[in-house]
């Protein structure tokens, strides 16, 4: 399974608004099943497309909200490199304050038990 980008402003915009949520002590996740409807993405393709977005809300400091986003990148990126079969989806990544001070090992534990609900 490959973890490749959700990119563009509608699409984003669109997994905002439509998408299911899902929410854990680190993060609260938006998905919808299938790829995203782009011209340049091939929806024959089997992988998870990933975006993140974190507000000023969230932290003041940038440096800060892309370290949030990194992490919870990184973990979503570790399962699915364990993941035997998934299927395909889109997912808008929302990390929460407490996912910049708490152990890897908290998002791993969120990401996997978000995997098992596809």
């Amino acid at each position: 399974m490959k973890l490749r980008h959700l990119r563009g402003r509608k699409t984003n915009e669109y997994l905002q608004r439509k998408g299911k949520v899902w929410k854990g002590k680190t993060m609260t996740i938006k998905h919808l099943s299938g790829a995203p409807k782009s011209p340049v993405i091939n929806p024959s393709l089997s992988a998870i497309y990933a975006g993140t977005a974190a507000s000023t809300k969230l932290h003041k400091s940038a440096v800060k909200r892309n370290r949030m986003r990194r992490r919870c990148r990184e973990a979503l990126r570790r399962a699915i490199k364990n993941a035997k079969k998934l299927p395909t989806t889109q997912l808008l990544i929302l990390p929460k304050a407490s996912s910049l001070d708490c152990d890897f090992s908290d998002i791993e534990t969120d990401v996997a038990a978000f995997l098992k609900t596809l």
